[in-house]
């Protein structure tokens, strides 16, 4: 994810961003869950959200290739469909309530968990980005920030779905306004973010 330097052959930067389709189509599993999960749909969330990241990430696997978030939410939705198979409702009223602020809270630890590793961003940016520029401070930078912002997005969208939770009112407020709002913010700053700071990065 990112815009990291990679060059044409006519050794010009290039401009297209890099990395940023595969990071989206990590997240799409959990943005299938929260759009479909609710107290009467959570188990088919769990499924729907399974065969996606399934199929999302199943050519990366076969390849050897293997992103955290793909990862973790193979092993999340698996459990989730698991419990629902083999647990009765009257013992899942908690996850059925907390669908949707577990499964945020998952992906918000993730990302920020990550950057006391490798941050996930720059997974998918190795990808399409030079070798010789993956060490670079621009590049961990960019990642670094790029990161963060979705881990501190999805922390938020945890919290405005809690609070969906305890102020049923304005539960479509908090279970999709503020979460679309927050998504649609962190997705055009992740495009637009890392030519502007390599643009700065020039420039000093």
């Amino acid at each position: 994810m990112g815009e990291q330097s990679t060059r044409s052959t006519t050794g010009t930067p290039a401009k297209e961003p890099v990395g940023t389709g595969g990071t989206f189509l990590s997240f799409v599993p959990w943005i299938v869950f929260g759009v479909v999960a609710s107290p009467s749909t959570w188990e088919y969330a769990a499924l729907a959200a399974l065969i996606a990241v399934i199929v999302l990430s199943g050519r990366d696997v076969l390849r050897g290739r293997f992103y955290v978030l793909d990862m973790v939410g193979i092993v999340f939705f698996a459990v989730i469909t698991v419990l629902a198979l083999a647990l009765d409702r009257s013992q899942l009223l908690w996850l059925e309530t907390y669908a949707l602020v577990i499964s945020n809270g998952v992906v918000a630890a993730v990302a920020l968990g990550s950057l006391f590793v490798d941050p996930f961003t720059a997974q998918y940016a190795r990808e399409s980005t030079p070798r010789e520029v993956w060490d670079s401070p621009v590049f961990k930078h960019i990642n670094q920030v790029l990161t963060a912002a979705w881990g501190v997005v999805f922390a938020l969208i945890a919290l405005s779905t809690w609070l969906a939770i305890r102020f049923p009112s304005m539960d479509d407020w908090f279970n999709w306004v503020v979460p679309v709002v927050l998504l649609v913010a962190v997705v055009k700053f992740t495009e637009r973010y890392p030519e502007a700071y390599k643009q700065r990065a020039l420039a000093t």
